[in-house]
């Protein structure tokens, strides 16, 4: 089996509950190509017992029929079932000839695809934990699944048979730099910091993405490949994965695209006024689905601001609605075309903002203040003739606010005049209007560093270059 890359939080989660006197039931959800069945089968791979997977859109006698092949290659005898409640009877027999005193795993793959219409999957399920596993201290039993509102709704949530019965829930997220950057060099394939937040500003931290980039090529040419000719694997993956994650994906949709308009981030009543969402259930239930699933993220606010802000955070939706949907399949040289362009220089600062919020604590120890507690958000001031807007603040324990500017550049950055100025004023905007009594340190976040000048020697207090965004936490 390959080597598992990163997941240090859920290697130890699996592995704890291993050493438990005591049934464990864990969930684990993440959307599609995020690399949960292969988590699973790597930390479990010598106690996983049984191991079945729901089928997308087939029918309950499918399921049940794949269900019934599944188990003949334990135990030949058995009739194939004509219910669940059938099946899981006989999936207990299988585990009463199991006699070593070991923890035993029970991996039910693709969960929310069992429980069709008319299967009554979830209530034959409910019965086998309480009536069977829960009487039993040597099993782990390990429901997954991609759609992500289905396994918090019927399995976290539960108010029936399964409540309060979980005990673990791992929600896996996509790699992070330092877990890309591992995973392409177990596959030999060798970037600079710099490519490396080019692939990831398109394709995220996405596994299975990242997996179809080979040896040889540049950051363009693989780009070329898998995005922009004819029926490349990324030109087609958009289509697929609101519907195979969500029911009513096409509001999910709706919301993905919406936010993908809108560099900044929009609050829950600006959404609803550029979206056709209605207000109530159905927008909260959309908003939460696709925080929950990694596509957008809800930036509290600071102090005093009442709205909090949505922005999309899945790099492959913001680069495929941008560039990918926009472009017509082609053979030739389409990408490195693209970076000339000034639109090129605006989505990638936009997205190397999103990539550094998403590794604020790489940029605490990149500060040396991993140790103090802090929190961070946004803060826009909109009442004023010159709206501010901060989208990344560190407020910290030891007095000190960290105001985060963060630019992408294919060279150091020089801070001229004119911005300069900027920052002043957003520095006393923010000052003003929140009464801040702390010392606020401008933050430049850059790829390569700023040239050393009297502008950043006046202004600028820290200085962090993309580096600090691949430390090994």
């Amino acid at each position: 089996m390959r080597l598992l890359i990163g997941r240090k939080p859920e290697k130890e989660i699996l592995r704890a509950a291993l050493k438990t006197n005591r049934p464990e039931l864990i969930v684990i959800y993440g959307r599609r190509r995020i690399g949960k069945t292969f988590l699973i089968d790597s930390v479990y791979e010598n106690h996983i017992q049984f191991e079945f997977s729901g089928i997308h859109g087939a029918s309950l006698k499918e399921q049940l029929a794949n269900f019934h092949l599944t188990l003949s290659y334990k135990i030949p005898q058995f009739k194939e079932p004509k219910s669940w409640i059938e099946a899981f009877h006989q999936l207990a027999k299988f585990f009463d000839t199991l006699k070593s005193k070991k923890k035993k795993v029970l991996f039910i793959d693709e969960f929310p695809w069992l429980d069709g219409r008319r299967s009554n999957f979830l209530p034959a399920f409910d019965n086998f934990w309480n009536n069977y596993v829960a009487k039993r201290e040597d099993m782990i039993v390990v429901v997954c699944g991609s759609a992500a509102s289905y396994m918090i709704q019927n399995i976290v949530k539960n108010k029936g048979g399964l409540h309060n019965r979980l005990t673990e829930r791992i929600q896996l997220s996509p790699f992070n730099l330092v877990e890309t950057e591992q995973l392409l060099k177990l596959n030999k394939v060798k970037f600079s910091h710099y490519n490396l937040l080019q692939i990831y500003m398109a394709m995220g931290g996405i596994p299975h993405y990242l997996e179809k980039i080979v040896p040889g090529e540049s950051v363009p040419q693989a780009l070329d490949r898998l995005c922009f000719e004819k029926n490349s694997f990324l030109r087609t993956e958009f289509d697929n994965v609101f519907a195979s994650l969500f029911d009513q994906y096409e509001n999910h949709e709706m919301v993905v695209r919406t936010l993908a308009n809108v560099r900044k981030g929009l609050t829950r009543n600006e959404l609803l006024s550029k979206s056709k969402l209605s207000s109530g259930g159905t927008l909260s239930k959309t908003l939460m689905e696709l925080e929950q699933s990694g596509f957008i993220e809800n930036y509290l606010p600071y102090q005093g601001i009442k709205d909090s802000i949505y922005r999309l955070s899945d790099e492959y939706s913001m680069f495929y609605l941008k560039y990918i949907e926009k472009t017509r399949p082609s053979s030739t040289s389409v990408w490195m075309k693209m970076q000339g362009k000034q639109s090129y220089k605006i989505w990638s600062g936009y997205s190397f903002e999103t990539i550094c919020m998403k590794h604020i604590e790489q940029i605490k120890e990149g500060l040396r203040i991993a140790g103090v507690y802090s929190t961070y958000g946004s803060w826009i001031e909109k009442n004023t003739p010159n709206a501010a807007q901060i989208d990344l603040l560190i407020d910290r324990d030891d007095n000190v606010i960290n105001l985060c500017e963060m630019k992408f550049y294919n060279t150091e950055y020089s801070l001229d005049k004119k911005y300069a100025n900027e920052i002043a004023k957003k520095v006393n905007a923010f000052s003003n209007s929140t009464k801040t009594k702390k010392s606020i340190f401008v933050t430049f976040i850059t790829t390569y560093g700023l040239v050393p000048n009297q502008y950043s020697n006046q202004y600028v207090q820290n200085e962090l270059t993309m580096d600090c965004l691949f430390i090994d936490i």
